[in-house]
């Protein structure tokens, strides 16, 4: 099967599916609306949506490695490097709870972006500084109920893997909410589905690496800025380097 035709067939499974799978995801928000008002049910059921989308595709491999070190039983800021749109899909291969900060366009999209609302993942309009606002007070209510926040420091996909610079909102929150930070690798998406287009590539090699969580006692002294920039340079140490071999779930 060519390239396109592969591509067709895998977006044309993803609408139909995400068509079957929102209304489910409605009904356990419904049911767990009484005893779980994090919404870690349904983050889970949406973990396993998203899951299928790699698990089912037999050209990419998908390697999980360190999940362990996101503790169940831990708040973090969850921060990772951004090189495709795939890197949603595999982030949700981590089956840990956390709320997304995502673009508002794709709180737009049919089934996928309702369900996005459903879980009480936090919108974010790019270069609106009130829509900023709303988004770090959303995080912050988050992180005081217990649900870790995952973020994309660089803001936006890189156009040829290189980390961009780092905006500072997710620093600010880890300082600000006293949680631990964190970071995790990709490697691969990139190759499997380029930034510009939608044509996916086959047999790719993708990697999850999470790496050590910093502790906010180690960065508690740190400025705001000065922590985006360590845990810039820390990035900058492990993106160059070819993921582990790890868990493929």
């Amino acid at each position: 099967m060519g390239a396109t035709a592969g591509s067709i067939l895998f977006w044309t499974f993803l609408a139909i599916t995400s068509l079957i799978c929102f209304p489910v995801a409605l009904v356990i928000r419904v049911v767990t609306a009484p005893f779980d008002r994090r919404r870690v049910v349904l983050h889970r059921f949406t973990c396993f949506w998203a899951s299928m989308y790699t698990w089912l595709n037999p050209v990419w491999r998908v390697h999980v490695t360190g999940r362990e070190k996101i503790r169940p039983d831990t708040t973090y800021v969850i921060v990772s490097n951004h090189l495709s749109l795939l890197d949603i899909l595999v982030l949700f291969r981590l089956f840990r709870h956390f709320k997304w900060v995502s673009k508002i366009e794709n709180f737009r999209v049919p089934a996928i972006g309702w369900n996005m609302s459903l879980n009480g993942y936090i919108p974010l309009k790019r270069g609106d500084r009130e829509s900023v606002a709303r988004m770090l007070s959303m995080c912050d209510t988050a992180l005081a109920e217990g649900s870790s926040i995952m973020m994309f420091p660089e803001g936006t996909r890189s156009d040829d893997g290189t980390l961009k610079a780092f905006k500072a909102g997710a620093f600010q929150l880890a300082l600000e909410n006293k949680v631990d930070i964190a970071p995790v690798v990709l490697t691969g998406t990139a190759d499997a589905l380029p930034k510009a287009g939608f044509v996916l590539r086959g047999h790719h090699r993708i990697g999850v690496e999470v790496l050590d969580p910093l502790p906010h006692d180690s960065f508690a002294g740190m400025s705001v800025d000065e922590l985006t920039e360590h845990v810039h340079a820390l990035f900058e140490a492990h993106t160059a380097v070819s993921p582990r071999t790890g868990t493929s779930l």
